[in-house]
Protein backbone atom coordinates (compact mmCIF):
# COMPACT_ATOMS: atom_id res chain seq x y z
CA UNK A 1 0.00 0.00 0.00
CA UNK A 2 1.36 3.41 -1.01
CA UNK A 3 2.15 5.76 1.85
CA UNK A 4 0.73 9.32 1.76
CA UNK A 5 2.98 12.15 0.58
CA UNK A 6 1.92 14.54 3.34
CA UNK A 7 0.87 13.59 6.83
CA UNK A 8 -0.30 15.24 10.04
CA UNK A 9 1.67 14.57 13.21
CA UNK A 10 -1.49 14.21 15.32
CA UNK A 11 -2.67 11.42 13.00
CA UNK A 12 0.69 9.67 13.34
CA UNK A 13 0.54 9.80 17.14
CA UNK A 14 -3.08 8.61 17.28
CA UNK A 15 -2.40 5.33 15.44
CA UNK A 16 -1.59 2.00 17.02
CA UNK A 17 1.81 0.57 16.01
CA UNK A 18 1.95 -3.06 14.86
CA UNK A 19 4.70 -5.32 13.57
CA UNK A 20 2.15 -7.84 12.29
CA UNK A 21 -1.51 -8.63 12.80
CA UNK A 22 -0.98 -9.96 16.34
CA UNK A 23 1.94 -8.05 17.90
CA UNK A 24 1.08 -4.50 19.06
CA UNK A 25 3.58 -1.90 20.30
CA UNK A 26 1.01 0.57 21.58
CA UNK A 27 -0.28 3.96 20.47
CA UNK A 28 2.03 6.81 19.45
CA UNK A 29 2.90 9.22 22.24
CA UNK A 30 5.69 11.65 21.34
CA UNK A 31 7.57 12.98 18.32
CA UNK A 32 11.29 12.67 17.65
CA UNK A 33 12.47 15.66 15.63
CA UNK A 34 15.42 17.90 14.78
CA UNK A 35 14.16 21.51 15.29
CA UNK A 36 17.07 23.45 13.68
CA UNK A 37 16.24 22.03 10.24
CA UNK A 38 12.49 21.48 10.89
CA UNK A 39 12.56 17.76 10.28
CA UNK A 40 10.83 14.83 11.94
CA UNK A 41 13.02 11.76 12.47
CA UNK A 42 10.52 9.42 14.08
CA UNK A 43 8.18 8.96 16.98
CA UNK A 44 7.70 6.86 20.11
CA UNK A 45 4.88 4.60 21.24
CA UNK A 46 3.81 3.46 24.68
CA UNK A 47 3.35 -0.31 25.05
CA UNK A 48 0.92 -0.06 27.97
CA UNK A 49 -0.13 2.22 30.80
CA UNK A 50 1.92 0.24 33.32
CA UNK A 51 5.06 -0.01 31.20
CA UNK A 52 7.68 2.68 31.82
CA UNK A 53 9.68 1.91 28.69
CA UNK A 54 9.01 3.49 25.28
CA UNK A 55 9.39 2.14 21.76
CA UNK A 56 11.18 4.55 19.42
CA UNK A 57 10.62 4.26 15.65
CA UNK A 58 12.10 5.82 12.52
CA UNK A 59 9.85 7.04 9.75
CA UNK A 60 11.45 4.69 7.21
CA UNK A 61 10.30 1.71 9.29
CA UNK A 62 6.68 2.31 8.29
CA UNK A 63 5.45 -0.11 5.65
CA UNK A 64 1.75 0.74 5.45
CA UNK A 65 -1.10 2.53 7.20
CA UNK A 66 -4.51 0.89 7.37
CA UNK A 67 -7.33 2.68 9.16
CA UNK A 68 -5.99 3.41 12.67
CA UNK A 69 -3.06 0.97 12.44
CA UNK A 70 0.55 1.68 11.44
CA UNK A 71 2.52 -1.37 10.36
CA UNK A 72 6.29 -1.25 10.78
CA UNK A 73 9.27 -3.40 9.89
CA UNK A 74 12.12 -4.30 12.22
CA UNK A 75 12.44 -3.75 15.94
CA UNK A 76 12.13 -0.49 17.89
CA UNK A 77 14.81 1.20 19.95
CA UNK A 78 13.95 0.94 23.65
CA UNK A 79 14.08 4.11 25.72
CA UNK A 80 12.30 5.74 28.65
CA UNK A 81 10.12 8.82 29.06
CA UNK A 82 12.74 10.89 30.93
CA UNK A 83 15.25 10.43 28.12
CA UNK A 84 12.71 11.24 25.42
CA UNK A 85 11.60 14.40 27.23
CA UNK A 86 15.15 15.71 26.97
CA UNK A 87 15.00 15.54 23.18
CA UNK A 88 14.46 19.02 21.67
CA UNK A 89 11.01 19.57 20.17
CA UNK A 90 8.93 22.52 18.99
CA UNK A 91 5.64 20.79 19.69
CA UNK A 92 3.57 22.84 22.21
CA UNK A 93 6.17 25.64 22.11
CA UNK A 94 4.90 29.19 22.65
CA UNK A 95 4.67 31.36 19.53
CA UNK A 96 6.07 34.87 20.10
CA UNK A 97 5.24 37.73 17.73
CA UNK A 98 7.55 40.51 16.52
CA UNK A 99 6.70 42.61 19.60
CA UNK A 100 7.72 39.86 22.03
CA UNK A 101 4.14 38.92 22.97
CA UNK A 102 2.79 35.37 23.04
CA UNK A 103 0.02 34.94 20.47
CA UNK A 104 -0.41 31.14 20.45
CA UNK A 105 1.21 27.71 20.69
CA UNK A 106 2.41 25.16 18.17
CA UNK A 107 -0.19 22.41 18.28
CA UNK A 108 0.61 20.27 15.24
CA UNK A 109 2.47 20.17 11.93
CA UNK A 110 2.32 18.69 8.45
CA UNK A 111 5.39 16.81 7.22
CA UNK A 112 6.62 15.10 4.08
CA UNK A 113 6.37 11.36 4.63
CA UNK A 114 9.32 10.54 2.37
CA UNK A 115 11.88 13.06 3.66
CA UNK A 116 10.46 13.91 7.10
CA UNK A 117 10.72 17.62 6.32
CA UNK A 118 8.13 19.73 8.14
CA UNK A 119 6.08 21.75 5.64
CA UNK A 120 3.91 23.88 7.92
CA UNK A 121 3.24 24.25 11.63
CA UNK A 122 -0.28 24.51 13.03
CA UNK A 123 -0.91 27.21 15.62
CA UNK A 124 -3.51 27.17 18.38
CA UNK A 125 -4.66 30.32 20.17
CA UNK A 126 -5.32 28.59 23.51
CA UNK A 127 -4.32 25.23 24.97
CA UNK A 128 -3.30 23.08 21.95
CA UNK A 129 -4.48 19.93 23.71
CA UNK A 130 -8.11 21.12 23.70
CA UNK A 131 -9.94 19.25 20.91
CA UNK A 132 -11.91 21.24 18.39
CA UNK A 133 -9.92 24.48 18.75
CA UNK A 134 -8.95 26.64 15.77
CA UNK A 135 -5.75 26.11 13.80
CA UNK A 136 -3.68 28.66 11.86
CA UNK A 137 -0.88 27.84 9.41
CA UNK A 138 2.62 29.03 10.29
CA UNK A 139 5.00 29.04 7.34
CA UNK A 140 8.57 28.07 8.20
CA UNK A 141 9.80 31.20 6.39
CA UNK A 142 7.99 33.29 9.03
CA UNK A 143 10.14 31.83 11.84
CA UNK A 144 12.98 34.23 12.68
CA UNK A 145 14.35 32.45 15.76
CA UNK A 146 13.70 29.50 18.05
CA UNK A 147 14.69 28.41 21.54
CA UNK A 148 13.58 25.54 23.77
CA UNK A 149 9.86 26.08 24.26
CA UNK A 150 9.81 29.31 22.21
CA UNK A 151 9.31 30.11 18.53
CA UNK A 152 9.66 33.70 17.27
CA UNK A 153 7.82 34.84 14.14
CA UNK A 154 7.74 38.01 12.03
CA UNK A 155 3.95 38.46 12.25
CA UNK A 156 2.08 40.56 14.79
CA UNK A 157 -1.15 38.60 15.40
CA UNK A 158 -2.96 35.42 14.37
CA UNK A 159 -4.98 37.51 11.92
CA UNK A 160 -1.83 37.64 9.77
CA UNK A 161 -1.93 33.83 9.35
CA UNK A 162 -4.18 31.65 7.22
CA UNK A 163 -6.99 29.99 9.19
CA UNK A 164 -6.88 26.25 8.46
CA UNK A 165 -9.58 24.95 10.79
CA UNK A 166 -12.20 26.95 12.61
CA UNK A 167 -13.22 25.96 16.13
CA UNK A 168 -16.72 24.91 17.12
CA UNK A 169 -17.13 28.24 18.91
CA UNK A 170 -16.06 30.24 15.87
CA UNK A 171 -18.37 28.21 13.62
CA UNK A 172 -21.26 28.85 16.02
CA UNK A 173 -20.50 32.58 16.09
CA UNK A 174 -20.14 32.65 12.31
CA UNK A 175 -23.47 30.88 11.78
CA UNK A 176 -25.09 33.17 14.35
CA UNK A 177 -23.72 36.23 12.54
CA UNK A 178 -25.00 34.91 9.20
CA UNK A 179 -28.42 34.35 10.78
CA UNK A 180 -28.52 37.90 12.13
CA UNK A 181 -27.37 39.25 8.75
CA UNK A 182 -30.20 37.37 7.03
CA UNK A 183 -32.64 38.69 9.63
CA UNK A 184 -31.42 42.24 8.97
CA UNK A 185 -31.86 41.73 5.23
CA UNK A 186 -35.42 40.48 5.73
CA UNK A 187 -36.14 43.40 8.07
CA UNK A 188 -34.79 45.90 5.53
CA UNK A 189 -36.86 44.37 2.73
CA UNK A 190 -39.99 44.49 4.90
CA UNK A 191 -39.25 48.11 5.89
CA UNK A 192 -38.79 49.14 2.25
CA UNK A 193 -42.05 47.47 1.26
CA UNK A 194 -43.90 49.12 4.16
CA UNK A 195 -42.52 52.53 3.22
CA UNK A 196 -43.60 51.91 -0.37
CA UNK A 197 -47.11 51.03 0.74
CA UNK A 198 -47.28 54.16 2.93
CA UNK A 199 -46.11 56.34 0.05
CA UNK A 200 -48.73 54.82 -2.25
CA UNK A 201 -51.37 55.36 0.42
CA UNK A 202 -50.29 59.02 0.80
CA UNK A 203 -50.51 59.54 -2.96
CA UNK A 204 -53.96 57.90 -3.06
CA UNK A 205 -55.16 59.97 -0.09
CA UNK A 206 -53.83 63.16 -1.65
CA UNK A 207 -55.65 62.33 -4.89
CA UNK A 208 -58.95 61.79 -3.04
CA UNK A 209 -58.53 65.08 -1.15
CA UNK A 210 -57.75 66.89 -4.42
CA UNK A 211 -60.81 65.40 -6.09
CA UNK A 212 -63.02 66.35 -3.12
CA UNK A 213 -61.65 69.88 -3.12
CA UNK A 214 -62.29 70.15 -6.85
CA UNK A 215 -65.89 68.97 -6.41
CA UNK A 216 -66.39 71.42 -3.54
CA UNK A 217 -64.96 74.29 -5.56
CA UNK A 218 -67.17 73.40 -8.51
CA UNK A 219 -70.22 73.34 -6.24
CA UNK A 220 -69.32 76.70 -4.67
CA UNK A 221 -68.78 78.27 -8.07
CA UNK A 222 -72.08 76.83 -9.26
CA UNK A 223 -73.93 78.21 -6.23
CA UNK A 224 -72.36 81.62 -6.71
CA UNK A 225 -73.37 81.65 -10.35
CA UNK A 226 -76.92 80.65 -9.51
CA UNK A 227 -77.10 83.32 -6.78
CA UNK A 228 -75.87 86.02 -9.14
CA UNK A 229 -78.38 84.93 -11.74
CA UNK A 230 -81.20 85.05 -9.20
CA UNK A 231 -80.16 88.51 -8.01
CA UNK A 232 -79.94 89.85 -11.50
CA UNK A 233 -83.42 88.47 -12.29
CA UNK A 234 -84.97 90.21 -9.29
CA UNK A 235 -83.34 93.53 -10.11
CA UNK A 236 -84.19 93.48 -13.80
CA UNK A 237 -86.87 96.22 -14.37
CA UNK A 238 -88.00 94.69 -17.63
CA UNK A 239 -89.20 91.52 -16.06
Amino acid sequence: MKLPQKYLLSDLLSHNVRNNMTLSYGVGENVWMHPPVHRILGWSSRPSNLNLSRNVWRLNQITQIIDSEIFVKGKPAISDLNTLNRFPSLLFANLINKNGVKIGSIADFIFDFKTGNILNYMISRSNPRIPGSSRWKLNIKSIIDQQPGLVFCSEESLDDFVLIKSSIKNEFLKKGKNLFDKFDDIKNIATNKLEGWLEEDDIYSSKIVSDDEQLLNNKINSDVSNSNFSNNKDNDPWI
